[in-house]
């Protein structure tokens, strides 16, 4: 069975970003914040809670909807799959975005898409992120 991405327990997350530096590191082979596919940021001035822009992996991705090349293809159990060969670099998955969880790579001209491959829960230090079944 597919597994997804969830953010469920947001209140233990100290801000450490180690999420988003081992996801760009494992999935870009970069250490940059901004080639991290989730986002941590607060939910605003300095007591403000932290929060997570992640895939949703929505059944019906407006991403994939909106791609005029159909370079985001739907992947089993919900998200979407990013054919960069195919990626023309229009932006427009980021707007369709309702999570706002596409990001975009300046260096390649591409979007940086979740592929739920978990490696971002596997060392969050606090448990804030997991991997759940998606029925296909």
């Amino acid at each position: 069975m597919p597994k997804v991405l969830r953010a469920h327990d947001m209140s233990k997350c100290i801000g450490c970003f180690t999420c988003m530096n081992v996801c760009a590191a494992f999935n870009l082979r970069d250490h940059s914040l901004k080639k991290s596919c989730i986002h941590i940021r607060t939910s605003g001035g300095l007591e403000g809670r932290f929060v997570s822009s992640v895939c949703l992996a929505c059944r019906e991705p407006a991403c994939a909807e909106v791609c005029p090349t159909a370079a985001l293809l739907p992947r089993k159990g919900g998200g979407v799959t990013l054919k960069k060969e195919l990626c023309i670099g229009c932006r427009r998955c980021l707007g369709a975005c309702t999570a706002l969880a596409v990001n975009f790579d300046e260096d390649t001209g591409k979007p940086i898409i979740c592929r739920h491959c978990g490696i971002c829960s596997q060392y969050c230090p606090h448990n804030c992120l997991t991997m759940e079944e998606s029925p296909e």
